[in-house]
């Protein structure tokens, strides 16, 4: 008789320990399905037209080499050279692979930014893309280009680069699209935010 009840009780632990893990299983596959279906989301990207003129252009090209230096990545380096400067005309091409070998969670390869690749972006697109890592057809960008930080930029600056973007040359580079392993790929929708801009003063800077 104590065997028996021994038996039942033995029995009804591993119905309920099947009950629990099943409805864990349940809801972790709810959750991947909601962040590999539902994510990224940051909005639409936004309706928007940059008034391009060499000004902006000027500006545009200054801040994507000197200092959110896009180009370091988005332009064919010349490694022969200390510390590999970006060859002339090569601006936008892209081509750098960033993978596993250098301890990434996937392989991401910089995309073509010139007018060849993205040519048939809107100003929006471009604009969601630089500051909210979010691609034309919805895909979340790995933050190597650093989005969460452009994010946080004078918006007039983000124009100005897009501006010069926009001026590039076309060179044709076609490139595969970036990949991320597991769990990586489900990670990524989750990092793309809405921008927060900040308005730059000069006088917040003396």
């Amino acid at each position: 008789m104590e065997k028996n009840n021994n038996f039942r009780k033995t029995v009804s632990w591993i119905t309920i320990l099947s009950w629990i893990f099943g409805v864990a299983l349940f809801l972790i596959a709810i959750m991947l399905i909601y962040v590999k279906t539902m994510l990224p989301s940051v909005g639409e990207a936004p309706n928007m037209k940059v008034d391009i003129n060499n000004a902006r252009i000027e500006r545009g090209k200054y801040l994507a080499n000197h200092v959110m230096v896009c180009m370091e990545c988005h332009a064919t380096r010349d490694w022969a050279l200390f510390s590999g400067p970006s060859i002339a005309g090569t601006e936008g091409k892209g081509g750098e692979v960033f993978d596993q070998k250098m301890g990434l969670p996937g392989k991401y390869i910089v995309p073509n930014i010139t007018p060849f690749n993205i040519g048939t972006w809107t100003d929006g697109e471009i604009f969601r893309a630089i500051t909210a890592g979010v691609s034309k057809d919805g895909r979340a960008l790995f933050p190597i280009m650093p989005h969460p930080n452009y994010g946080h930029l004078d918006k007039h600056d983000i124009e100005a680069v897009i501006a010069y973007i926009k001026s590039l040359k076309p060179i044709k580079n076609e490139l595969e699209k970036s990949s991320s392993d597991f769990p990586m790929n489900f990670i990524i929708n989750t990092i793309p935010k809405k921008a927060e801009f900040k308005e730059i003063r000069l006088n917040q800077m003396l």
